[in-house]
Parts: C-alpha cells; sequence; structure tokens
C-alpha cells in the first residue's frame, strides 16, 4: 500500500500479518496510529469478498464506537473506508500480554486483571470472538489494553460469552503452562468485576456466564 493511498498518512513498519488483516504503524495527521488493512482473499469470489470486507469493518468500527463511549480500554477509531478495506486506530503504547508473561514482567495479578477486564467488555454487551494474551496489551504502568476486534459481536448470546473464556482458557493452559492457577486466577477476576449493572440485554450474571463455560470446557474434553 502507498502512503498515497490515505491522506496524511504515513507508513512506519508491519506489526502483525493476520489471517484477515495486516497491521502496520505509521502516523495520520501527526498521530500515531494503526493502519488495519483487511487484504483481498483470491480464494473468495471478488464481489463477495468486497462483501464481506465491508461487513466486517462496518461491523468492528460500530464496536470500537461502543467501547469509546463507555470509555473501555480500547483503541480509538479515527478513520474508516470500508470500500477501500481499511481503518485507521489509535496506537497503543505498551507490549502483548503474551510477551510480559514470557519474560517475566507479568504474573498472576495481571491475569487476573485481565478477567476483570473480560468481564467489563461483556457487561458492555460485547463479546471478543479472539482472546488470547496476544491481543491485548499492558503499559508500563500494569495497564491492560484490549485490541483487535475483528471477530466481536454486539449482544451476544451466552453462548459466545462462554466462548470468549474457553478461547483464553485454550491459550492459558497451551501458551502460559508455568502459571499452574492461570485459569483459576483469570476467572477469580471475571467474578470480582460483577457489578449487578450489566448492560447486556441478557442480564447475564458472571456466574452464569462461568457456568457456560464449565459446560463448554467439559464438552471439549469430553470429545477430545
Amino acid at each position: 500500500m502507498s502512503d498515497e493511498a490515505i491522506p496524511m498518512w504515513i507508513e512506519d513498519r508491519v506489526l502483525h500479518i493476520g489471517a484477515e488483516a495486516t497491521a502496520i504503524s505509521g502516523s495520520w495527521m501527526g498521530r500515531k496510529a494503526v493502519l488495519k488493512k483487511r487484504e483481498p482473499r483470491a480464494y473468495r469470489h471478488p464481489s463477495l469478498d468486497r462483501k464481506l470486507t465491508r461487513q466486517r469493518l462496518a461491523a468492528e468500527a460500530r464496536v470500537l464506537s461502543r467501547l469509546q463511549s463507555v470509555d473501555f480500554p480500547s483503541p480509538s477509531l479515527l478513520d474508516l473506508d470500508a470500500n477501500g478495506g481499511w481503518m485507521l486506530l489509535s496506537r497503543i503504547d505498551g507490549i502483548p500480554l503474551y510477551e510480559a508473561l514470557q519474560n517475566g514482567d507479568a504474573g498472576l495479578r495481571e491475569i487476573r486483571k485481565f478477567g476483570k477486564l473480560i468481564r467489563n467488555l461483556h457487561e458492555s454487551d460485547i463479546s471478543h470472538g479472539d482472546l488470547t494474551t496476544h491481543n491485548v496489551l499492558i503499559d508500563n504502568q500494569g495497564n491492560l489494553t484490549l485490541i483487535d476486534f475483528g471477530l466481536s459481536k454486539i449482544a451476544p448470546e451466552i453462548e459466545q460469552l462462554g466462548l470468549d473464556l474457553q478461547v483464553l482458557n485454550e491459550c492459558l493452559t497451551a501458551s502460559h503452562y508455568d502459571f499452574e492457577s492461570a485459569v483459576e486466577t483469570m476467572l477469580e477476576g471475571y467474578l470480582s468485576a460483577d457489578s449487578g449493572k450489566s448492560s447486556a440485554i441478557s442480564r447475564l450474571s458472571a456466574t452464569e456466564v462461568v457456568d457456560r463455560f464449565d459446560a463448554i470446557r467439559g464438552r471439549v474434553r469430553y470429545h477430545a
């Protein structure tokens, strides 16, 4: 992508190449920013690919706008071109929690904070869809910021909330097995953050979501 494709955008470096999108750091109108560009998929018909790209970017933009309205720690949406397949987000300082846990700069305290952050997200009536320690950043003060809402949903069903916890469960047990009580600590944080004032349509309590997670975890173990 050339710098001329987006007005006032100056590209720095590629941060991540994912299955659905490429994230590039740079500056936009003098502000640190991240360009998230959804690349065309050759295996899909071009018209279908363009339609899916527009729909997914629009859905992610709605999620980010809602999170901004409730001051949830997440990137701000700066600009969007659904037809062009890109969005510009504010750049968040910090490193992935995955790295901090691997190099010893974070531990169970941060995992518990992550659990609380997830509950705050769910009480905002949003599921993430890809909750891993790669998709939460931690700064020098220990603040956590959730990123990458490409698979998120507004007004999710309880199964999607339980699946959020199951995805993170799989991440913690596979990538951070040195922390033996990581999953239990995350769940403690999640349960402790239940405000009793969820804005979710279903008014689901943290206990109900954890119960669904336990059911999903049980099904996974059974089929495994």
